[in-house]
């Protein structure tokens, strides 16, 4: 038998199930709460579950009648964005949307008024990111820090040749009582002085590519977070998207430097900033058109504007961005863009026509530019080691003091022949 003051010590647990949007808990009951919501679109949660329901209904169906009463797992009131279902895409993101309001509300009336909230959340997409931050803001809790968590294996099959995180952001809220109004301009500068120390402390420890960008959204929600609204001084709400967009001006103008080690970021032209930043952030991966354009938008590129011209390519709703070995001599003999000259030389030094690349560099004046080699080398360390780009970029760095010597050379024979005659 088991000691009366032992068993008062034991914790024994308490399993209920219950949507999430109606707790079966009185007003002020848990000192904490820790959730996992379900990820916008990524998961069909209950189709896939379907697959086990019905053999445990076979098996425990008599012994939890009320659990398996359905024939298939419920559906109708699913969090989950399906786009298949009436009202398509957008008819799918707004339940998503107003079903996690309901649930995060939930959560608030159910919380103690000193208790604390921590949401797990993985999504790469930023349309998922503002369903989630919409919900998160309208529900009264006020987001007081987040950080990211490495808990996805890279090298599971989700991870390979896609541009899918490792880190689940984890996003810690209280019942706090919200400031007012945030004006637009105010709350962009606090942000901005926010995300400097803490995008500086995530690249110490080593965040990088989509994690780095998904990290600093969930620190910006700490900063806009603590207002009951955002106005520009119009009279506008400013919403979650618009201040979404000025996170990744941020990030982008931060991750640059970084990339090049401060050197010489504002020599970049959009198109190389871009080339740079989306080989840093999704490697030779695909990514959905929408946040292909967002990354673009950044670097003051229209994407529509550029897609299947050059390095930018479109495939059905995905966007990629080839290498040089994808590349036709023939596109990029007359460019003067940094990155096609860079493809350009090195198709040519993949072809061993040494001259040439001489030749183009001299003519572009790129073989004088610190800007075009760093580039370069800031490319090929944003590469894994089996990237053939990667092999071209490091064989061409290889001989790039010989090379410049060579360029130099070239470039006073001329003068040295004018003095002549």
């Amino acid at each position: 038998m088991m000691d009366n003051r032992l068993r008062k010590r034991i914790c024994i647990p308490q399993i209920t199930q219950a949507s999430a949007t109606e707790l079966p808990y009185p007003d002020n009951y848990f000192d904490a709460v820790f959730t996992d919501p379900p990820y916008y679109d990524n998961v069909p949660y209950s189709y896939l579950s379907d697959f086990f329901y019905v053999w445990l209904k076979r098996s425990i169906g008599d012994i939890h009648p009320e659990l398996f009463s359905t024939p298939l797992t419920p559906k109708s009131k699913e969090i989950v964005a399906y786009s298949h279902l009436e009202g398509g895409f957008e008819g799918g993101k707004k339940y998503f949307e107003d079903m996690l309001k309901k649930a995060f509300q939930e959560i608030y009336r159910v919380l103690k008024p000193d208790g604390i909230v921590v949401l797990v959340y993985t999504h790469k997409s930023t349309s998922g990111w503002e369903t989630l931050i919409n919900s998160l803001l309208d529900s009264g809790l006020v987001p007081t820090a987040s950080w990211p968590i490495d808990t996805e294996m890279r090298s599971r099959l989700r991870a390979q040749e896609s541009a899918a995180l490792a880190s689940s952001i984890y996003i810690v809220c209280r019942k706090l009582k919200k400031e007012g109004i945030g004006w637009f301009n105010n709350v962009k500068e606090d942000i901005k002085n926010y995300l400097q120390e803490k995008l500086e402390r995530l690249w110490i420890e080593g965040v990088s590519g989509a994690d780095y960008y998904i990290s600093a959204i969930g620190s910006a929600i700490e900063v806009f977070g603590r207002y009951e609204k955002v106005m520009d001084f119009e009279g506008n709400i400013i919403s979650v998207d618009k201040l979404l967009d000025y996170v990744r001006e941020v990030v982008t103008d931060y991750t640059v430097r970084q990339i090049l080690h401060n050197g010489v970021a504002s020599e970049l032209s959009p198109l190389s900033r871009f080339y740079l930043l989306w080989r840093w952030t999704y490697g030779e991966s695909k990514v959905h058109f929408d946040d292909a354009r967002k990354l673009a938008q950044s670097v003051g590129i229209n994407l529509e504007r550029e897609w299947n011209r050059g390095f930018i390519k479109k495939e059905k709703e995905f966007i990629r961005v080839i290498g040089p070995d994808e590349r036709a001599l023939d596109d990029l003999e007359e460019s003067m863009e940094m990155i096609d000259v860079l493809h350009y030389v090195l198709r040519l030094y993949q072809l061993g026509r040494r001259e040439d690349i001489k030749n183009v560099l001299l003519r572009t004046g790129y073989g004088s530019k610190d800007s075009f080699f760093k580039t370069a080398q800031a490319i090929s360390e944003t590469l894994p080691n089996d990237s053939k780009e990667k092999k071209l970029l490091d064989g061409f760095l290889s001989g790039r003091d010989r090379l410049i010597s060579e360029i130099e050379d070239m470039e006073r024979k001329p003068k040295r022949r004018g003095l002549n005659l």
